[in-house]
């Protein structure tokens, strides 16, 4: 699987009503390529240890310019469809979002309930 769209494909047939999928959470390349060479067929990257791994706070103390950096990081180094954990949006129009996630690599995302 190289191509955005065959992550993307493969990520959405993980989706099985009544037959979850499991993601293990990534912060960094090298935590994202331990999952790969266990099996994972997908993984996901975790605000909050993504934030910590650079010093910065949870709850969007990242730039979202820099969260798609360290995104692009991880696509890079696996062959595995990728999601991330985009807190509450970092107050990026959503178009914006979905955007700079595909550019980076990713193939799928969640959003927190959280109000500002």
């Amino acid at each position: 699987m190289t191509t955005l769209p065959e992550k993307a494909a493969a990520f959405l047939a993980l989706h099985r009503p009544g037959d979850p999928v499991i993601l293990p959470t990534v912060w960094d390349a090298w935590s994202a390529d331990l999952v790969q060479q266990e099996g994972f067929p997908a993984l996901t990257v975790g605000s909050h240890p993504l934030a910590n791994s650079v010093g910065k706070s949870d709850r969007e103390g990242m730039a979202f310019a820099d969260v798609l950096g360290r995104v692009r990081e991880i696509t890079a180094a696996v062959d595995v469809p990728v999601s991330v954990d985009l807190e509450s949006g970092y107050g990026v129009e959503p178009a914006a979002l979905i955007d700079g996630l595909l550019q980076a690599g990713a193939v799928g995302f969640n959003l927190e309930d959280t109000v500002h």
